[in-house]
């Protein structure tokens, strides 16, 4: 045991902070998959416009966001979506539904669409634009929240987030847990040429 005492002394301890870190960006990729998929994205847009359908195409009707995220006045979102998806026995495409279905505030839009993993991450993390949730509120968001839930069962016509739920939530504890690392946006070709 004496022998290897001076060789343990010189035992790097960086790796094992370096592992969870690229562990927690791992978890942040599943993460990033789920948000950036359209059941997520199609109501963190940009604009003032949500998008509809896989494709991701402009909602019809001339649809905005409305002051509270909830659609104009005398054009709410509840005019045609109402608090649970329709019977698939109605048929495909009708509106979904899901409880206080709407866009997030136009003042804390948490844009998901076209954003770097990088990008995607500080927006997470970012209070001013998330609704002043901290990593354990975000958390319990995506847990519970029976909109985002709804990504998991679009209703008749639609794919759901490919992600099973569990993994997503498993996904975003890892990445919390170990402080919510972000991405550092460099490319493959960049860390190859370091």
């Amino acid at each position: 045991m004496r022998a290897l005492l001076p060789l343990m002394l010189f035992l790097p301890v960086a790796p094992l902070v370096a592992d969870e870190r690229s562990e927690a960006i791992a978890a942040f990729a599943t993460v990033q998959e789920v948000l950036q998929h359209p059941r997520c994205q199609n109501c963190h847009i940009p604009g003032h416009a949500p998008l509809q359908g896989d494709a991701g195409v402009p909602h019809t009707m001339g649809v905005t966001r409305g002051p509270d995220g909830h659609g104009p006045a005398g054009l709410p979102c509840s005019t045609c979506h109402g608090e649970a998806n329709p019977p698939a026995s109605y048929g495909a495409r009708l509106p979904p539904g899901a409880p206080h279905w709407g866009l997030p505030p136009p003042d804390q839009k948490m844009v998901f669409i076209d954003l770097s993993p990088a990008e995607l991450c500080e927006t997470l993390k970012d209070e001013a634009s998330n609704g002043g949730r901290d990593l354990a509120s975000l958390l319990r968001h995506v847990s519970n929240d029976e909109l985002v839930l709804w990504g998991w069962d679009p209703g008749e016509g639609r794919e759901p987030v490919p992600v099973p739920h569990e993994r997503f939530v498993a996904a975003f504890e890892r990445w919390a847990a170990a402080g919510a690392p972000c991405p550092d946006g460099r490319t493959a070709a960049a860390e190859v040429s370091r």
